[in-house]
């Protein structure tokens, strides 16, 4: 993937990972487009990088998907980056009240979304990237978040197939693989004292100069390279 002149579109864009990647591809000179459900996030980031484009768009919501691809084909049709960021995670067992409710709504916006985003954009022409964003813990299993786990395997599985799918129209997939960073994901506080964002985004960008196709850092690099042995003795470790 080159660096620059791109038009991209990334999901969940206004917080967390999202507006570590917006900031970084912004300062290489590239057209960035963010949406996601707040409309006061992504005022703030477009508070802060003025040349942002927003969106409000629910993921979850199947009509505001095909409403943001229409969008996106009438007014930015030289798109061609699509980054699947958005997600969310839940703390929860499976013995909690809301748990189907709560799964079923991580599931809609962490598998559901992303595979109808990616069969609406490939329609555009100009489209020659897409970049999946993952988990370390597509690889070992975290029962806190059981439902997350289970979607970013599934969406790691699923990238890996596109890839290979993709081939035929030369449109690069590319999966990026974050361990636990210093957001809030899951929810305030939860991930205090975790790795900064900006040092797996300065990570993740030398390696898309060095043409990776996948991005680790940390600890989902190690997850990602790790025999089965060690990925027993990890779930043994964060499961007590």
């Amino acid at each position: 993937m080159k660096l620059t002149g791109n038009t991209i579109l990334i999901t969940g864009g206004a917080s967390g990972i999202g507006l570590g990647l917006t900031e970084r591809f912004l300062k290489e000179g590239n057209k960035v487009i963010i949406c996601g459900r707040r409309e006061e996030a992504l005022q703030e980031a477009a508070n802060k990088f003025p040349s942002v484009i927003t969106k409000v768009c629910d993921l979850s919501v199947e009509a505001d998907r095909i409403e943001l691809y229409n969008w996106i084909s009438e007014n930015h049709s030289d798109l061609n980056v699509l980054i699947n960021n958005a997600g969310i995670q839940n703390w929860m067992t499976i013995s909690n009240d809301d748990f189907y409710e709560k799964a079923n709504v991580e599931i809609t916006t962490n598998v559901l979304a992303p595979l109808h985003l990616t069969s609406l954009f490939i329609k555009l022409q100009s489209l020659n990237t897409i970049i999946n964003v993952t988990s370390g813990l597509a690889f070992v299993q975290l029962s806190k978040v059981p439902v997350y786990c289970a979607t970013k395997a599934f969406f790691h599985s699923f990238t890996l197939s596109l890839r290979h799918l993709l081939k035929e129209k030369n449109i690069e997939v590319i999966e990026m693989i974050p361990p636990a960073l210093n957001t809030d994901l899951g929810g305030k506080g939860i991930h205090d004292g975790q790795p900064e964002v900006s040092d797996f985004v300065e990570a993740v960008f030398q390696q898309m100069k060095d043409r990776k196709t996948e991005l680790t850092f940390g600890f989902s690099e190690v997850m990602a390279k790790a025999t089965p042995e060690v990925i027993n003795a990890t779930f043994n470790k964060m499961n007590p």
